[in-house]
C-alpha cells in the first residue's frame, strides 16, 4: 500500500506548501499552515462507484449530465456552446444569484456564520421543489429537528424529500445509490468524514477529501450538490477557503443577526456573474423574498435630521436606493476615529482627504462614523457622492432637503466621474417619488431626450454638487 503524502495548507486562504511556513506568502497571516494527509485514490472509489451507478441508471441523462465517454481531447470549434437547461429553484432571489438557476452537475457552496439562516434557506427552497427527488443529508441535526423546522416553514412537506442523518461519506454514497436523488444537500460539509483519512471531521484534510469525492460524483453523474459550510467572523474554521478552489459556485449568506434583512451574495460563479445580490427578510415563518428593497431600506422619518443622504446604487443588475448615514463630531481623544459599517473604510479615508484638500473643509480633528442603513454592504462606487454629502451635512449640522438623491463617483482631484446605468438609477429614483437627482455631467453626453418627471442636476465637481444641496 502506497504511503500517504503530507502537505501543508493555509487555513485562511488555502495556499499549499510542501513544508511548514510561519508566514503565508499569499495572505500574509502567521501560523496558519496546517498539516494535512493526502490519501490515496482509493478514498474516491465510493464516489466513483456511486457516480457510475447513477450514470448507468439514467439519472445523468435526465438533466443532460456531463458525459464520461473517455477523456479524449476535442477541438474547441467542435465543442457545443449551448447552455444546459438549469434547474428552477422556485426562488427568484436565489435564481438571480446563481445566474439563472442551478446548473446540473455543479457543486455549490453556501457559506455563512452559524445561526444566520443557511439551513432555513436551503430547507425552504427544497420544500418548493415538489417535482425533484431531494436527498437532505444532515450531520448536525436530528430528523425530528428537521421535521419541526419544515412544519414551521410549510404546512404540508412533500413526499419527495429524503432525510438522512449521517456523517460517514461511504454510507452517504451507499444511500445515494439506493435512493437515486436528483439533488443532494450536505448540511454541513464540516461534519462529514471519510475512512480514507485518519483525522477528525472538520479538519482541513477531511473537508478537502470529502469535497473532492463529492465533486467527482457531481461531475460524472450530472447531479447537482449543494454544500453548506460554516465560517466564523475571523474565518479561521477549516473549510470554506479550501472549498473555494474546489466548488463551482460560492454564495455567501450574510447579515447582522440584530437586523431583519439577510443578503445572499455570489462570491464565485463559473456559470454566471459574481455581482448579483439577493435580499431576504427574516420572519417567524421563514425567509421572505424582498422584490423591491428600496422601499424597505429608506426610512421616512429623517426629515430635518442632518447627516443623511440618499444614493441610487446598483448591485448586479438591480438598482435600489440606499440611505447613507454619517456622524461627524469633535475628537474626544487625541487620535480622531474613522469607522465605516457597510462601506470600504479605506475609500472613506480617501473621500475625507478629498473634502479637506479640494473643498476646504477641515476634518483632521473630527471623528467620522459612516453607516449604510439596513445592514447592507455596498460596493458601488456611485456611493461616493452620497458619502461626501452625508459627512458634510453632519459637519455643518444642516439637513439635506427631502426629495433629493444622488449618484456619482468622486476622483482624487474632486471631479465627479461618470457612472454606469444612469437611466436605471434615474428611473428608480423617479419611481419612488424623488424630485431631484444629482448625476455626473459626463453622463449627459448622448443622454436620451426622454423627459423625466424628476429634475436632473448634472455636476462636474464636488463643489457644484454641494452647492446644489446646501446653496
Amino acid at each position: 500500500m502506497a504511503k500517504d503524502k503530507i502537505a501543508y495548507v493555509c487555513s485562511n486562504c488555502g495556499q499549499e506548501s510542501s513544508k511548514w511556513i510561519g508566514k503565508c506568502p499569499n495572505c500574509g497571516q502567521w501560523n496558519t499552515f496546517k498539516e494535512i494527509r493526502i490519501a490515496n485514490d482509493t478514498g474516491l472509489n465510493a464516489a466513483r462507484n456511486a457516480a457510475m451507478s447513477m450514470h448507468h441508471g439514467g439519472a445523468a441523462s435526465m438533466f443532460g449530465g456531463i458525459s464520461t465517454n473517455g477523456h479524449k481531447p476535442q477541438k474547441l470549434k467542435d465543442i457545443s456552446a449551448q447552455d444546459e437547461p438549469r434547474i428552477n429553484m422556485r426562488d427568484e432571489e436565489l435564481n438571480r444569484v446563481l445566474g439563472g438557476g442551478l446548473v446540473p452537475g455543479s457543486i455549490t457552496l453556501l457559506g455563512g456564520e452559524p445561526g444566520i439562516g443557511k439551513s432555513t434557506l436551503t430547507l425552504q427552497t427544497i420544500l418548493n421543489l415538489t417535482d425533484l427527488r431531494v436527498l437532505y443529508v444532515s450531520g448536525e441535526e436530528s430528523a425530528h429537528q428537521i421535521k419541526l423546522r419544515a412544519e414551521r416553514l410549510s404546512t404540508q412537506p412533500g413526499d419527495n424529500i429524503e432525510v438522512l442523518c449521517e456523517t460517514s461519506l461511504e454510507k452517504i454514497f451507499e444511500n445515494i445509490q439506493n435512493i437515486k436523488p436528483q439533488l443532494i444537500i450536505i448540511d454541513s460539509i464540516q461534519t462529514i468524514a471519510t475512512q480514507s483519512v485518519d483525522s477528525g471531521p472538520g479538519t482541513i484534510s477531511q473537508v478537502r477529501e470529502c469535497a473532492s469525492s463529492l465533486l467527482r460524483f457531481a461531475k460524472t453523474s450530472g447531479i447537482p450538490v449543494i454544500l453548506i459550510g460554516h465560517i466564523n467572523k475571523e474565518g479561521t474554521i477549516a473549510g470554506p477557503k479550501i472549498l473555494e478552489h474546489i466548488v463551482d459556485t460560492v454564495i455567501q449568506f450574510e447579515g447582522d443577526q440584530h437586523y431583519m434583512y439577510r443578503i445572499l451574495r455570489s462570491m464565485k460563479n463559473r456559470f454566471g456573474s459574481t455581482s448579483e445580490l439577493g435580499i431576504y427578510e427574516m420572519l417567524q415563518s421563514g425567509l421572505r423574498q424582498v422584490s423591491n428593497p428600496s422601499e424597505l431600506l429608506l426610512t421616512d422619518d429623517h426629515d430635518g435630521l442632518s447627516g443623511i443622504a440618499i444614493s441610487s446604487a446598483i448591485e448586479g443588475v438591480r438598482p435600489f436606493l440606499v440611505e447613507t448615514q454619517a456622524l461627524v463630531s469633535s475628537a474626544a481623544y487625541g487620535m480622531p476615529q474613522r469607522q465605516a459599517t457597510g462601506f470600504d473604510q479605506r475609500r472613506l479615508n480617501m473621500l475625507l482627504a478629498v473634502l479637506e484638500k479640494r473643498v476646504g473643509f477641515k476634518l483632521m480633528q473630527k471623528d467620522v462614523f459612516l453607516n449604510i442603513a439596513g445592514g447592507l454592504r455596498v460596493t458601488d462606487l456611485a456611493m461616493d457622492l452620497s458619502v461626501i454629502a452625508a459627512v458634510l451635512s453632519s459637519n455643518v449640522d444642516t439637513a439635506i432637503e427631502t426629495g433629493w438623491c444622488m449618484a456619482g463617483e468622486v476622483g482624487l482631484s474632486g471631479e465627479v466621474r461618470p457612472i454606469s446605468r444612469i437611466e436605471q438609477r434615474i428611473a428608480e429614483a423617479e419611481k419612488l417619488g424623488f424630485g431631484h437627482i444629482i448625476i455626473p455631467k459626463y453622463n449627459m453626453n448622448g443622454f436620451p431626450k426622454k423627459k423625466y418627471n424628476i429634475e436632473i442636476h448634472p455636476v462636474r465637481k464636488v463643489e457644484e454638487a454641494l452647492r446644489c444641496l446646501f446653496g
